[in-house]
């Protein structure tokens, strides 16, 4: 089997090269490739690998190419972690949202509908590279904004695309955690589109475990978003939010947070430039990759806990960085395996949440097999998550046929409409700042 990773040279391959050089996938791969547009990259991230080869004693057949059509020719899984304009683009998308006054964030906000101006085209024309030179693959989408990405690569490649995000089955984890049950024992009720979903219910023998948890504040608050969102909150909630969720429910602190200087893209901008610019042995260079991981992991949503030093460093302890790589990992062992497995993953709707139309792309539980990924019914939800959806579904749209189209006024359109975003005068105000710092959405925008 031919694995294809887009966006190789991206400083978290080497979490999914480790998982398959250390058995922890059931499939066999005959070939691994990594594509990057920066051979560089590549090579410094080829070094890391080595490391692994050597500290694990293990080896995964692979190669590097700058040439997209080589790195998929004949792929049966094609793994997308792409990122159009690098930190740079990041960086204009966090700084311009926030000196305009509303969130700066990768994928919530202004900053996730400048990230899609940018990448939707390039990932549009890899879906027809793959459509043309690997006609069966599986397309598994890891780019940013996950859920608006991966419907506009649907729009090409149809039921092959399947976008994953590890903050849910992480969300679900600790839950089991405080439950004191394994996950494999519990029925996790989940809805919503990616970053912005729900933990409603928790199911164990036909009983939901959950109201009880949101009762008992000294549980709630062992897990995460007990301590993020507070247990008053998820009890008037009557549900647990994805940790996202933070920016729409907390957004004033959040903004206030990164006016202080809590811009994401400025850390790991020069945190990765060092990381890319240093030299050394394959060991060494393993090593510093850990360390530059494990930084990084504890400086994730640091907005979310100013003031809360102690807190953070808990929840840090606790994580499991880089687990989107063995979720993705475990989606093809799973559509390969007898019997099912049930995966929190970003698939066409068709019935699952009867509000939205088949073809938007939501994120709940699925059951995966050899037919298939067959996302289950969820039914109502309530009324203030649903029109959340609607308005956050309806900015993404419209940013995806802004996009393609080049429409600057349906990129307005798509800022405006974004419930972080307060106003027309706004998203034009912020769609200009994008421009002049990005001279390609000049060019692209018409």
């Amino acid at each position: 089997m031919k694995l294809a990773l887009l966006g190789g040279g991206g400083f978290r391959t080497p979490v999914v090269y480790r998982a398959i050089a250390c058995g922890q996938t059931r499939t066999q791969y005959d070939e691994l490739v990594l594509y990057d547009v920066d051979p560089a990259r590549l090579e410094r991230i080829e070094a890391v690998l080595q490391g692994i080869d050597e500290a694990t004693g293990s080896h995964v057949p692979h190669r590097t190419t700058t040439r997209l059509e080589e790195a998929v020719d004949g792929a049966d899984v094609v793994y997308c972690a792409v990122r159009v304009g690098g930190l740079a683009g990041r960086l204009v998308d966090e700084t311009v949202a926030i000196e305009a006054g509303v969130i700066g964030q990768e994928t919530a906000g202004a900053g996730g509908i400048g990230f899609a101006l940018r990448t939707v085209p390039v990932v549009t024309e890899i879906s027809r590279v793959v459509e043309r030179r690997a006609p069966n693959a599986l397309f598994i989408n890891f780019t940013n904004p996950v859920g608006l990405v991966t419907e506009a690569i649907r729009r090409v490649l149809g039921e092959r695309v399947v976008g994953i995000c590890d903050a849910p089955e992480d969300l679900c984890r600790r839950v089991a955690r405080a439950l004191g049950r394994a996950p494999e024992e519990l029925w996790f009720d989940y809805f919503g589109i990616n970053h912005l979903g729900w933990l409603r219910g928790v199911l164990h023998e036909n009983r939901d475990l959950l109201p009880g948890l949101l009762a008992d504040p000294e549980r709630v608050g062992s897990i995460e978003e007990g301590q993020l969102f507070g247990p008053d909150w998820l009890r008037s909630a009557g549900m647990i939010p994805n940790e996202y969720l933070y920016y729409y429910y907390f957004e004033h602190e959040a903004l206030e947070a990164m006016r202080g200087g809590h811009v994401r893209a400025a850390y790991l901008g020069a945190q990765q430039d060092a990381f890319y610019q240093a030299a050394g042995t394959p060991g060494e260079t393993l090593a510093l990759w850990e360390r530059t991981l494990a930084e990084r992991e504890s400086k994730y949503m640091e907005e979310a806990w100013e003031g809360r030093d102690e807190e953070r460093e808990a929840i840090v302890a606790g994580r499991e960085p880089g687990g989107y790589g063995g979720l993705a990992l475990g989606l093809v062992d799973a559509l390969h395996a007898d019997g099912h497995a049930v995966r929190i993953l970003n698939v066409a709707n068709r019935s699952s949440l009867p509000f939205l139309d088949a073809d938007a792309v939501v994120e709940v539980p699925c059951v995966v097999g050899r037919g298939g990924i067959v996302p289950v019914a969820i039914g109502e939800v309530p009324i203030e998550a649903q029109g959340l959806i609607l308005q956050v579904r309806a900015a993404e749209r419209a940013a995806i046929d802004a996009a393609l189209s080049g429409s600057r006024q349906l990129a307005i359109r798509a800022l405006a409409l974004h419930p972080l975003v307060p106003s027309v005068e706004l998203a034009t105000r912020i769609l200009d700042g994008y421009i002049a710092r990005q001279p390609e959405l000049r060019e692209a925008l018409r």
